[in-house]
Parts: C-alpha cells; sequence; structure tokens
C-alpha cells in the first residue's frame, strides 16, 4: 500500500515527514513524500532558516500529482505541518482529486498548530486548517490544546474531549495529549461511534520532540492495516511510548528511530486501556 505525507522536512532530527515517513516504511508502506517547508532541525532547537516552496509552485505540484497516471496507486494521505494557508487549500484539493478515482482513500489530518497552551501557527492556517481539511479528513489526531482550537472550546475533561470530538467533523479523532486517571501518566484518546477509548502510559519528561506525527502515522498504519480501532489506538501508543522511553533513557534530544525500529512493529511496552464512553446514541 501507499501513503503519500505532505508536512515538514528536517535535515537533523525525527520529527514531520522525517518522523512520518520512517515509520510507515518500517512497516511495510511505500510512501509518496511531500515537503511543505524545510529546517536544518525542529524549531524547538532554535531559530534557523526556513526553506518554504513557493505557493504557486506548491499548487502546481499538488495539481501534477493529482494528474499523475500513478496517482491510483495511493490509498491514504496524512498531513501535518503547512506553512501557508494555500498550502493548505492545494492539499484539501489534491485530495478531493485523488478521490476522483479512488473513493476509498483514507486521508488522516495531523493538524500541526500548536501545543502547551501556545498556538505557533498564524490564525490564516487554522481557518485553512477548519474549513478546507477537517470536512475532507476521516481521521484526525490532535493534540489537547489543538482540539480546543478547532472547536473554539474549552475542554477540562476528557468526557469535554470526547464532545469535542464527536462534532469536529471526522469519524475518528485521536487525541494526544489527553488527562490521565494514572498518577504521572499521559493518555492517548480515540473517539469514535463506537465509543471512546483511553490508551495511558508513564510521561516522560523532557521527552524528544515528534511523539505526535509519530502517532499519527502509526495509527493511520495499523488502520490501514485492518486493525480495528482499539488495537490501532494500543499498538501505536505502545510504539511511540517505548521509543520516548529508550530516547530518554540515552539522553538524546531526538527521538531514535534507526536504532529503535523493532519498537514501530512489535512494541513491548506495556499500556493501560481503558473503556471510557459507550457508543454514541443514533
Amino acid at each position: 500500500m501507499s501513503v503519500l505525507a505532505i508536512s515538514s522536512q528536517v535535515v537533523r532530527g525525527a520529527v514531520g515527514n522525517r518522523a512520518v515517513v520512517f515509520a510507515l516504511e518500517s512497516l511495510g508502506f511505500t510512501v509518496w513524500s511531500l515537503p511543505t517547508i524545510t529546517l536544518p532541525w525542529h524549531p524547538g532547537h532554535g531559530p534557523s532558516t526556513r526553506i518554504v516552496a513557493d505557493d504557486d509552485a506548491f499548487e502546481a505540484l499538488c495539481e501534477d500529482l493529482a494528474a499523475s497516471p500513478f496517482s491510483c496507486e495511493i490509498d491514504a494521505v496524512i498531513t501535518g505541518y503547512f506553512a501557508t494557508g494555500r498550502q493548505v487549500r492545494a492539499a484539501a484539493r489534491l485530495v478531493k482529486r485523488l478521490r476522483e478515482t479512488r473513493p476509498d482513500l483514507i486521508y488522516c489530518l495531523d493538524p500541526v498548530l500548536g501545543d502547551d497552551g501556545r498556538l505557533y501557527r498564524p490564525q490564516e492556517i487554522v481557518e485553512a486548517v477548519r474549513e478546507a481539511l477537517l470536512p475532507i479528513a476521516d481521521i484526525a489526531t490532535p493534540n489537547r490544546f489543538e482540539l480546543e482550537v478547532l472547536s473554539e472550546l474549552v475542554l477540562e475533561t476528557n468526557a469535554d474531549l470526547t464532545e469535542a470530538a464527536r462534532v469536529l467533523g471526522p469519524a475518528t479523532v485521536l487525541v494526544t495529549s489527553a488527562y490521565a486517571m494514572l498518577s504521572g501518566s499521559i493518555g492517548n484518546l480515540l473517539v469514535t461511534e463506537r465509543g471512546s477509548d483511553l490508551a495511558e502510559h508513564r510521561l516522560i519528561e523532557n521527552g524528544p520532540h515528534g511523539g505526535g506525527d509519530l502517532t499519527a502515522a502509526l495509527f493511520l498504519a495499523r488502520t490501514l492495516q485492518g486493525l480495528s480501532p482499539d488495537q490501532a489506538l494500543k499498538l501505536a501508543t505502545a510504539s511511540v511510548f517505548e521509543i520516548l522511553a529508550r530516547t530518554a533513557k540515552r539522553g538524546a534530544n531526538e527521538m531514535t528511530l534507526q536504532t529503535d525500529a523493532a519498537a514501530l512493529v512489535t512494541p513491548m511496552a506495556m499500556v493501560q486501556m481503558r473503556r471510557l464512553a459507550a457508543p454514541r446514541r443514533r
């Protein structure tokens, strides 16, 4: 199966498409990689040069992909970081064009907009994501803060997160950094028509960047492999937790995916699974 990944590209590190492509290829997927921006490293490591494709050129490239005789090979699309609002809308048009020949194509939206109460993308991009991408996404993987931004609600409990996820648009919403029920832990909350499930693991203090990118890619991969939503949640969460824990133990400031590739395929870490809500009433 083939996945088109649209996100940021860093020269050093394992975030954005560097994490997404490695994870998907490790699980046997062919990946088409389209960068929205090129950076020498994650912005959290300090200011740096940003190389952003001209909007006209980016739109033309998306049109080339949509018109390509090979476009029928694409089974899914995953998007992450966007540099401009026009990139967002070009990606939305691309997904729609691809679905003309592949109606069953799965689109996973990772709305990389902010975290920890801080919005690091301009309002133009927030609005473009809300208007152009959310309505066409099958899966969305916002963190807790991004869900607040997109829903324009204050979300103080997992029940709040569940209700916001259910009106967000996509049929499947995976909320990362959800409220954990165990002390010293963090959770991923999965909300579908079947109900809501929480996967918890120990919080990794000062962990490396890229966990959200990796979670979105792995959840999509497991979904494409035919696993049930709760099993996809469990495996994706276990893989990310194991890699973050191993990276932190080594004292590395970037995920050591190349060393811990086995954790992507067969994670050994244990996560606590809880059913929080029953299926939604029709």
